[in-house]
């Protein structure tokens, strides 16, 4: 699709601008102030932003439609196939009882709820993002945390938070690989500099959940086990992705933090550990296990190939075809995993089939929402609703560096995802760098360190925190508890990212040759036609 706003002089002008905020105004109205449920609040949106598309933007009705379809396809599959399996597999751990011993283990290691929130939510979901991604750790350790105790909406809530440090490198660094790819800078110079900002974050990351948790004094009195499982993780973090690259920092630092964090409570809590028979135990995380093994497999990239060429549907609207794999989908991979877990679980092929049946039940209205609101996404990129807002953003000047990691932001919470953000906005900040003097590398890694942000208010992580955690109808409270967070962690990065833009260009790699690297060739846009061509047609 293409945008076909005028392409005159005054093509970018303050009509266009607040033109497509009230889309973005609207879908906030809707969820935090209206209080609507998340479809009621997602298809409002939806019919704004067509509006808005329709009227200012001169897109036809026709392509408005099939924008909206397509969108609404890809929230079903593979957003929602992800979300549908991943708490299948939870439920047929909770059904077959093998939960109840995870719940003892984890509390033979620690009762403590503040520290089980490391291990769970911030350590374990990490690992989960560097592995799967698309919603699925979110998915997971919420519904892991309700059913250690924790109030649903808190359990969200603070799933949602903890899971922003590691979804710039998430799903085996894609989010990277694409940034790399649009931009047309070096790979590894993308995450040496990304391992250089969301560090950071992750030492801190720790400290603020439990203070959101439990307040600051609780928090300074577990202040060593805190140090250790966020030192840990933005230590490995930072060395991952500076000296191996962006495919593995999540999974090295989740699972590092994790082990150091365990290693800490059983020495300190040695006498008093509850004992458990380590089979019982190993059968009981047995469906996590194969979850782990499954989505590792399935991200090897020869693996996705194979299956990709076995088994693919092609489904053609519009003028635009969209292509299903649903055989290298990370929904299908988890599929396989509850399979492969039934003889594990003890239950009968019947029972197996009726707890699907219930899970559906349990997200009817969360697949509902997920869909409109990635057919919300879809027409605000594909009509050039997004790419307005960018522009205006790309036009600050020498504030810019204060702006970029606010692109990325705007780019995931419409979107969902750092890896889409990445695609619809890198070259802008490659090109935005270049015409005002910044070193467009660090412009380029600010829309993905900024990006990490928007995904605790994302509509669709909200959709899919609140179906894991069964607040679904509820959206609203859940957006509500994370929306000033994302605000507060946001301009942290921003300030880091305008230090290394004007103080601290130092740590940034050397970028001497990065010239002679480029494999894309940048050229300004002359028109927002120009501009929308190249972004989308």
């Amino acid at each position: 699709m293409i945008c076909s706003v005028s392409t005159n002089d005054n093509a970018w002008d303050l009509v266009h601008v607040g033109a497509a905020t009230l889309p973005i105004l609207a879908i906030f109205w809707a969820l935090v102030f209206a209080k609507w449920k998340g479809h009621w609040a997602s298809l409002f949106a939806l019919g704004i932003a067509s509006i808005v598309a329709y009227s200012v933007f001169h897109i036809p009705v026709q392509a408005i439609t099939f924008s909206s379809i397509r969108g609404m396809l890809y929230g079903l599959f593979p957003v929602s196939w992800i979300v549908i399996n991943t708490l299948f597999l939870f439920n047929l751990s909770v059904e077959s009882g093998q939960f109840n011993i995870i719940k003892q283990h984890i509390a033979a290691i620690t009762p403590d709820p503040r520290l089980q929130v490391l291990l769970v939510a911030f350590s374990f979901g990490a690992f989960l993002e560097g592995t799967a991604g698309y919603g699925a750790p979110v998915a997971i350790t919420a519904a892991m945390l309700v059913g250690l105790g924790f109030q649903p909406l808190q359990a969200a809530g603070i799933c949602l938070i903890a899971n922003t440090a590691p979804v710039a490198f998430g799903a085996v660094g894609i989010p990277i690989t694409v940034l790399a790819d649009i931009s047309g800078l070096p790979e590894m110079a993308i995450s040496q500099t990304v391992g250089r900002t969301l560090p950071f974050l992750s030492l801190m990351m720790p400290m603020y959940l439990i203070v959101l948790l439990a307040g600051w004094k609780r928090m300074i009195e577990i202040l060593p086990a805190l140090i250790i499982s966020g030192g840990s993780f933005a230590l490995l973090q930072g060395f991952s992705a500076n000296f191996i690259g962006p495919t593995l920092p999540d999974i090295i630092a989740g699972l590092g933090s994790l082990l150091a964090l365990w290693g800490y409570l059983r020495i300190r809590n040695a006498s008093a550990a509850k004992k458990q028979a380590q089979g019982t135990v190993l059968r009981a995380f047995s469906p996590f296990l194969l979850l782990t093994v499954f989505i590792i497999l399935w991200g090897i990239p020869i693996v996705k190939q194979m299956l990709d060429q076995w088994a693919q549907v092609r489904i053609n609207i519009g003028s635009k075809a969209m292509i299903i794999p649903y055989l290298s989908t990370p929904g299908t991979a988890i599929l396989l995993a509850s399979l492969c877990s039934i003889p594990l679980t003890g239950l009968s092929f019947r029972r197996v089939i009726s707890i699907y049946g219930i899970t559906l039940k349990q997200l009817r209205y969360a697949l509902l929402t997920i869909a409109t609101i990635m057919g919300f996404a879809y027409l605000l990129n594909d009509s050039g609703i997004t790419f307005t807002l960018a522009i205006a953003m790309a036009n600050t000047g020498v504030l810019y560096p204060l702006f970029a990691p606010i692109l990325g932001w705007l780019g995931v919470f419409i979107t969902g995802s750092d890896t889409s953000s990445n695609a619809l906005f890198g070259k802008l900040q490659y090109q935005t760098a270049q015409r005002i003097g910044l070193n467009p590398l660090t412009m380029v890694a600010a829309n993905a360190s900024g990006g990490v942000l928007g995904k605790m208010i994302s509509p669709q992580s909200i959709a899919v925190a609140a179906a894991g955690s069964g607040l679904t109808g509820k959206e609203s409270n859940l957006l509500r508890y994370t929306l000033k967070h994302s605000f507060i962690l946001l301009g942290i990065i921003c300030i880091i990212v305008l230090l290394q833009a004007y103080l601290l260009e130092s740590i940034i790699p050397d970028t001497s040759q990065i010239q002679d690297l480029i494999k894309i060739h940048h050229k300004p846009y002359a028109t927002q036609q120009e501009a929308s061509r190249a972004m989308f047609g």
